[in-house]
């Protein structure tokens, strides 16, 4: 090889790499990616990393500085997806529909009807809660209370009236 050729910084040693090699490289980051946009912006990556370090590399070692270059781009184009995919799986898991005067409301909501829950008398607050809440029938709450069917209907059905007369249906 003549002299000229030996220096990589030069545009005519630079472009007689670029034919030399380019065809090779894409087909060997194509079998990697197989997505053929994602090779042509490897290759290029590839060869602008040899055009940023040509007074680096040697010229006879250019075949194996391409193809190690290609590989580690490629790795780190799936190192950065990973992060990129694992970042909107965690937008995605904390975003809502909802508009903040929705949000707001329901808060408020929320709020009233712990109040009220909570401003219930004792026995009918224990009901309320173990039937809507602990989804727990009747007949359950009244063996685990040790009363009748009737006293827990009855606690209840109060439960439900004070509940509709604070905050309306529920």
């Amino acid at each position: 090889m003549r002299k000229d050729l030996q220096k990589i910084c030069e545009t005519k040693t630079f472009e007689t790499i670029y034919k030399q090699y380019s065809k090779d490289l894409r087909r060997f980051i194509f079998f990697k990616t197989q997505n053929i946009d994602k090779a042509e912006d490897l290759l290029q990556e590839t060869f602008i990393k040899l055009w940023d370090n040509c007074s680096k590399v040697d010229y006879n070692s250019v075949k194996s500085y391409l193809y190690t270059v290609a590989t580690n781009t490629f790795l780190n184009t799936i190192k950065h997806d990973k992060v990129v995919k694992k970042h909107h799986e965690t937008l995605v898991s904390h975003s809502t529909n909802e508009s903040p005067e929705f949000i707001m409301l329901e808060k408020e909501f929320m709020e009233k009807l712990e109040r009220t829950i909570n401003g219930l008398p004792e026995k009918q607050k224990e009901v309320f809660l173990l039937n809507r809440i602990e989804k727990k029938k009747y007949k359950e709450i009244a063996e685990h209370l040790e009363i009748s069917v009737k006293a827990v209907e009855k606690r209840m059905h109060l439960a439900l009236v004070v509940m509709r007369e604070k905050i309306g249906n529920i």
